[in-house]
């Protein structure tokens, strides 16, 4: 799909300048695909700021989530905008970004992070589990647990529009 140039939509301006805000001055090209529609464009930079800045999951077990959704969808562009760069600043290194992809072979990720991984799991698979559930509300209370959910929930989306629509990755001058 074709991406919106933001100098031929001088009415999208406004909405433009709080992304581009939000990111650092940058328009990536997630935002530069949903332009075509400025009310989900809206929404979605709504729901993704809400999901990564407006939570009491930190930042690592953010970014955990993040990556392993993006490994069981199949989603090189969530990859690719996360990794390294983002779960870096979050702390996760480069080795346990790449272990997310069978981090249950893996030892470098915390109880508290492997339960949250198994939730993912279930949660990306197959909606929910009695066990994957109370397995996480042993370790997360209730607010965590919901925000843990829709921060999946928020993240398969993604995966399944992108790949969908066929985003492709930014220049790298962007």
């Amino acid at each position: 799909m074709s991406l919106v140039g933001e100098e031929n939509h001088p009415e999208l301006s406004e909405l433009i300048t709080r992304i581009r805000g939000a990111r650092r001055g940058r328009l990536i090209n997630i935002y530069r695909l949903l332009l075509h529609s400025p009310a989900i464009a809206e929404a979605w930079f709504g729901l993704n700021n809400a999901v990564r800045w407006q939570t009491e999951l930190d930042g690592r077990l953010r970014e955990l989530v993040i990556i392993r959704v993006a490994h069981l969808c199949h989603a090189p562009y969530i990859l690719r905008q996360h990794v390294p760069k983002l779960a870096e600043a979050e702390g996760v290194s480069l080795a346990e970004c790449e272990a997310l992809a069978n981090w249950r072979d893996s030892n470098l990720f915390s109880d508290r992070e492997r339960a949250a991984l198994a939730y993912v799991d279930v949660v990306t698979a197959n909606i929910a589990s009695d066990a994957a559930m109370a397995e996480a509300a042993a370790l997360f209370d209730e607010r965590q647990l919901v925000e843990l959910t829709v921060l999946t929930g928020a993240y398969n989306m993604h995966a399944r529009v992108l790949n969908a629509l066929g985003l492709d990755f930014e220049k790298p001058d962007n």
